[in-house]
């Protein structure tokens, strides 16, 4: 197992970059610690794959460091990396047994036969593979395929980390809660430094303890899938996590806080302290549909929106609302009742949220005078 740290780290598919948008992966630092299980997260084109082929060593940076363990490993090929990686479509040998498959790394390395056989069960057991061992990988599903393109890359205990780039896009629905529990499974039992690329934020949820969302080549925020949920540090992440997305609306400054067409906002002392150091940013506030509260009639801190829509999911719906001209999802619990026409509703300063130029704006504490 190996800690990973990219540092300065940026990358350009253009001989001669000279703005931001020639970069595919713009400048970042960033760690990936030992034994820890990683998602990188982000929708087609933002550079995740880009990145963890960087990592890996099949692509070169145009910029800066990729360290393991504090060495300098650029100049190194993927064979010295160390590093095993299952990609998006299964890498079989088909003319091979399941048994030789998953064998072929462990032989590459000169070890004995014993001890190939206790590794390649120990494997064959979590991915659940006994049945099909002795059979031809040219005669497996592609689900099958793909645990075994799995388990070649898990079978070793000597590599540095194992990178997935979005393993699972094969498997058939049904399966793919069952192979993420194994994979999580897997990192529990044998600690090996994991990350785990895809577009799909449950994925990355069920798999990660941490996750570092990428949009436009960098990484905008990295934390725990609660803090993404709670505290999206980026408008992106609050639009990209959660189903729905984080309501986002247009805001211009106003005496105590923001406002949007005639709604007036009032935000905390803090924020309009730092709202006053911001002149010129383009501001937004943001909520989640889950933090939106419903009154049951009308009350003197609620504002009046406009019913639209209701969508029964089963356990809860989802209400598309006009207020003051913005259009808002709220969600409601099963139990909760559905207003008909108008609604009343508030935001709980503590899930309202204020970004300037797409960045969440952190309340500072205000210093004490000695």
């Amino acid at each position: 197992m190996a800690e990973i740290r990219l540092h300065n780290l940026a990358h350009s598919y253009s001989r001669a970059p000279t703005e931001s948008a020639d970069y595919a992966i713009r400048e970042m630092n960033h760690v990936w610690e030992q034994g820890g299980a990683y998602a990188l997260l982000g929708p087609s084109g933002c550079g995740k794959s880009t990145l963890l082929n960087i990592i890996s060593g099949l692509l070169s940076p145009s910029h800066g460091e990729v360290q393991f363990d504090g060495k300098v490993v650029n100049a190194l090929p993927p064979e010295l990396r160390n590093i095993a990686q299952v990609f998006q479509f299964p890498v079989v040998y088909d003319t091979m047994t399941v048994f030789d498959n998953l064998a072929f790394p462990l032989r590459n390395q000169g070890m004995n036969e014993a001890k190939i056989l206790t590794k390649v069960n120990e494997i064959a057991e979590v991915l659940e593979l006994h049945p099909l061992l002795h059979k031809r990988a040219r005669n497996l599903t592609a689900d099958e395929k793909q645990k075994v393109s799995m388990g070649r890359g898990l079978v070793r205990d000597d590599v540095s980390a194992i990178l997935f780039d979005e393993p699972l896009t094969v498997i058939d629905p049904h399966l793919k809660w069952k192979l993420r529990r194994k994979l999580k499974q897997i990192h529990e039992q044998f600690n090996i430094t994991m990350v785990y690329v895809t577009h799909d934020q449950l994925e990355a949820s069920t798999f990660a303890d941490k996750i570092a969302v990428m949009y436009g080549g960098q990484i905008v925020q990295f934390g725990t899938p609660r803090e993404l949920f709670e505290r999206p540090s980026h408008t992106f992440v609050g639009y990209f996590i959660g189903s729905p997305g984080m309501n986002l609306i247009d805001v211009l400054p106003y005496a105590g806080g923001v406002r949007f067409n005639n709604t007036v906002l009032p935000l905390s002392a803090a924020l309009n302290r730092r709202l006053a150091e911001l002149p010129g940013a383009k501001l937004k506030i943001g909520i989640r549909p889950e933090f939106v509260h419903v009154w049951d009639g009308p009350n003197e801190d609620a504002l009046c929106g406009e019913v639209v829509h209701v969508e029964d999911l089963g356990t809860y719906k989802i209400l598309t609302l006009k207020l003051d001209g913005q259009s808002l999802k709220v969600r409601l619990q099963e139990d909760q009742p559905v207003p008909q026409q108008q609604v009343y509703l508030s935001f709980p300063a503590q899930w309202l949220m204020l970004y300037a130029d797409d960045f969440l704006v952190e309340a500072q504490a205000q210093e004490v005078q000695p």
